[in-house]
């Protein structure tokens, strides 16, 4: 099920709750791709990156080649907190008059530490690399965080495009006042008092440039929404454990996906307890099941694939080519 839904698809998603195991299918399917022939970037959103523990090697916010055809990076969440309010800092003061710089970086400073600012930077590197990846890559394959981060994020797209439309639409009735007013008078008139001094052609720069960055910022979470939307190209994955706690928190992720328009492709059971290695593992893998029997109840249409619980760690290319090759056996 898993390699078949990854070769369909140019963005795979792999959410679920924590420590159930998503770091290492995510890089076992975006291996597999990769040896079969197609370009894969793996990008991690987890806050708490485990790609470069994984793969045994230094893995940082710029592609790193992990493997033939594959690249790796790692999203870190203040240097694009930082890289997101230089740019909009650039802006900003760009777009107002010189002797309001001051209160621009006031306002740059405390949004640092704003609730949502590392949600709305995060966003805006996924939707960033949703674009932009597929010039140089075939799939793109993210290894996101825990399972409330990620949902609260799947819904983001939504809300930052209702909310940009709404900064374009202020804006436009901005620029409809600030050109009755200009109309009114000469430079030295009221207009240009009214517009703190700047001159009629800097106003309608400053108009036009603010026009520009609102329609690129809606463009890229509109571009992005779509993405999310559209299944024939895009799938999220939860990957979980047959325990309790995962199997109600893949129910609830499920739901919460569904309503912010992300289908979900499928289920990753990840660490079964084999039948026949005594009877503690038996009578766990019983006590699986039954939390497998309440799973396939709840969401009964989607394709759910099983992999084993192994002896030893997972940790290494040699490894993960190993896991890998598991994924193609149990399709």
């Amino acid at each position: 099920m898993l390699l078949n839904l990854a070769a369909s698809r140019r963005v795979l998603f792999f959410g679920g709750k924590g420590g159930v195991g998503k770091t290492t299918v995510a890089s076992a399917v975006a291996l597999a791709q990769a040896r079969a022939g197609r370009r894969v970037l793996l990008v991690s959103t987890d806050p708490a990156h485990n790609l470069g523990h994984l793969w045994q090697r230094a893995i940082g916010p710029a592609p790193v080649r992990v493997a033939a055809d594959l690249d790796a990076l790692e999203i870190d969440p203040e240097a694009t907190v930082r890289a997101h309010l230089d740019e909009v800092g650039q802006a900003l003061r760009q777009l107002m008059p010189p002797h309001l710089s001051g209160e621009v970086d006031r306002h740059l400073a405390l949004s640092r530490e704003a609730p949502g600012m590392h949600e709305a930077a995060l966003l805006e590197r996924i939707a960033e690399l949703v674009e932009q990846a597929p010039r140089d890559y075939d799939l793109l394959v993210f290894d996101t965080a825990p399972s409330g981060h990620t949902a609260r994020l799947m819904a983001l797209p939504e809300m930052m495009s209702a909310w940009t439309d709404g900064l374009l639409r202020r804006q436009e009735r901005s620029e409809r006042f600030g050109a009755a007013l200009r109309n009114l008078g000469s430079d030295d008139g009221v207009a240009s008092r009214a517009l703190g001094g700047e001159r009629i052609d800097t106003a309608q720069d400053r108009d036009q440039r603010i026009r520009q960055v609102l329609h690129r910022r809606r463009h890229r979470f509109e571009h992005l929404r779509s993405v999310l939307a559209d299944d024939a190209h895009t799938a999220f994955v939860i990957v979980l454990a047959a325990e309790r706690l995962p199997v109600l928190e893949t129910i609830e992720l499920h739901a919460q996906l569904r309503r912010a328009g992300v289908q979900v492709g499928g289920l990753v059971v990840n660490k079964r307890a084999p039948a026949d290695a005594g009877d503690f593992l038996a009578d766990r893998r019983m006590q699986e099941e039954a939390h497998l029997r309440d799973l396939r109840e709840a969401l009964p249409d989607l394709p759910l694939q099983q992999l084993p619980l192994l002896a030893e760690d997972v940790v290494g290319a040699q490894a993960l080519e190993a896991f890998a090759d598991r994924l193609n056996a149990g399709e």
